[in-house]
């Protein structure tokens, strides 16, 4: 793949994550369907506990609890790697503040349809962020 052709689906795939930070903070479930692929799957390891949930899950537990937004909680979120395997294949390595802590989520991404989506997220909540 050229330079110029990585630079480009690497700039698509910025946009959808700013939809995706977007969709973490506010809950905006119109973002939720564009964001997440209809298959995609979540998955967590923490204290020993496996936890694997369908995208359709997900999306009720969102819609289910306050957003950060409504919250007042503070924002932070960042892109910390986009690796592009092929024009419709990319993983991101993102950090973001969720209620007080610090989520490191690996997303498996595919251009499905002209846009991409959230195929897989792989989540760990890391150490509480501070101020």
């Amino acid at each position: 793949m050229s330079n110029s052709i990585r630079q480009f689906v690497t700039a698509e795939i910025e946009d959808m994550l700013c939809d995706y930070f977007d969709l973490i903070y506010t809950q905006d479930m119109g973002l939720f369907d564009r964001v997440f692929h209809p298959g995609a799957v979540l998955y967590s390891a923490q204290d020993g506990e496996v936890v694997v949930r369908p995208r359709d899950v997900y999306r009720e537990v969102m819609e289910g609890r306050q957003s950060p937004q409504e919250a007042a909680a503070p924002r932070l979120d960042e892109i910390l790697l986009i690796d592009v395997l092929s024009p419709e294949i990319a993983l991101a390595k993102v950090r973001l503040r969720l209620f007080g802590n610090t989520m490191v989520d690996y997303l498996n991404l595919l251009k499905t349809d002209g846009r991409w989506t959230v195929a897989a997220k792989l989540y760990h909540r890391a150490e509480p962020l501070h101020g």
